[in-house]
């Protein structure tokens, strides 16, 4: 025989489209299934009484639930009924990890790991934290396991496990700031056939041979290549791009001298941009990458007829990242040259292959950062003015108080 029912819901016409509507709008099931139980156990529009077996089935819940949900209603109303609340005495409503403890975890996962070690681990956080514990009784936790741990991290957006390479300026650095915005106003710059902007680099690159032939993709299977592979020297790749076109040039060289670095200075003036007044060249402070380079590779008035069409920026140290180029490496790099090329040779027809299809519709950089931004997400690296002129007037206040004390000195002797 069917449970009689304990507890009558009555609801008016207001609160039953109140029900209707929340069921509708709601993304939680839960609440939803809730807000159904209270529209079919209501008395006002039911043509009979329903059990509470009758109300689960209709609902697709369960009769604890029902009986849980329509208590609720009649102790507090239709909010207090449809709120999802955890258990008491449930184990996630009893959470070991409180505000102040998680904090404690995310503190110590962001410290050095002990000597010997490259990263934390969840074993040694679990460690960690338990000395913690015991030398802080106020927590009331013996001890927190690797997995509630793990879960701190995660809501943290904590990951010990990755390292992010990136050039770190330092700080209050007025040389990088000037060179950083010198670099950054010229991508501002409308492009001008007259002074075209070109960008460069240089990417090493490490040739390999295979030893057995990969495996070729299948469905199911990705593309399988053997660990073993034969060293085929190193070369570099010398790569130019326009930013404003997208236009980019390569070429691959055995060796990454000063020579080198002028011949393909000499092939971006002479060829590239044979019509241009001034070549705009934006690139990093590599040793080679100096007007001097020029006078090893070409007599005097060679080298100076190059120099004069060139017009050089250069990036701040630690501030390659300035350097469109490195876009263009990264490209170059993600559809060529990602895999074992074997010999220099395979490898200038593979860039060259790459380049013919990749210029007949280039991309134009979109260079968004600009010099109002950095100076605000990189306030940090601008010099403090004021302290600037305190140490100023510091030095001269202390080399004035010198002078009277040796002007003192003076007429103590005299007398």
């Amino acid at each position: 025989m069917a449970k009689e029912r304990k507890y009558t819901v009555t609801l008016t016409n207001e609160e039953r489209k109140l029900c209707q509507k929340a069921a509708k709008q709601t993304t939680s099931t839960v609440v939803r299934s809730r807000y159904l139980i209270l529209i079919a156990a209501d008395s006002n529009h039911a043509k009979k009484s329903l059990t509470y077996e009758d109300i689960a089935n209709k609902t697709g819940t369960t009769v604890p639930t029902v009986i849980n949900t329509l208590k609720r209603f009649c102790t507090g109303g239709i909010l207090e009924a449809t709120v999802t609340k955890r258990n008491p005495k449930s184990d996630s409503a009893r959470l070991k990890v409180d505000g102040e403890l998680e904090a404690r975890i995310v503190a110590k996962a962001c410290t050095k790991p002990p000597d010997g070690y490259s990263r934390w681990t969840l074993d040694m956080l679990e460690e960690a934290i338990c000395i913690i514990l015991q030398e802080n009784p106020s927590f009331n936790v013996d001890s927190v396991d690797r997995s509630t741990i793990g879960r701190a991290l995660k809501r943290n957006d904590l990951r010990p496990h990755v390292t992010d390479y990136w050039c770190i300026p330092p700080e209050e650095d007025a040389e990088f700031v000037a060179n950083m915005e010198d670099i950054l106003d010229i991508y501002q710059t409308p492009f001008d056939p007259k002074r075209p902007l070109w960008c460069m680099d240089e990417k090493p690159y490490q040739l390999l041979d295979e030893v057995r032939q990969p495996l070729p993709m299948r469905p199911g299977d990705p593309t399988k290549v053997d660990s073993e592979y034969v060293r085929d020297g190193t070369c570099s790749v010398f790569c130019f791009i326009q930013p404003h076109h997208g236009t980019i040039h390569a070429e691959v060289e055995e060796t990454r001298t000063a020579v080198d670095w002028a011949n393909k200075i000499k092939y971006l003036v002479d060829t590239i941009e044979p019509d241009a007044e001034k070549i705009v060249l934006v690139m990093d402070n590599l040793n080679v990458h100096s007007i001097s380079s020029l006078y090893k590779a070409f007599p005097p008035e060679e080298a100076r007829r190059i120099a004069k069409k060139l017009e050089v920026h250069y990036t701040p140290k630690h501030g390659s990242w300035l350097d469109i180029a490195e876009i263009a490496i990264n490209i170059i790099t993600r559809e060529c040259l990602n895999r074992r090329i074997p010999g220099i040779e395979k490898l200038r027809e593979e860039v060259t292959a790459w380049l013919t299809k990749y210029n007949q519709n280039p991309t134009p950089i979109n260079w968004q950062f600009t010099t109002e931004k950095a100076r605000i997400k990189l306030k940090r690296l601008y010099p403090n003015i004021d302290k600037a002129y305190e140490a100023r007037d510091k030095r001269a206040m202390e080399k004035y108080k010198k002078v009277e004390k040796t002007e003192a000195t003076d007429e103590e002797k005299q007398e």
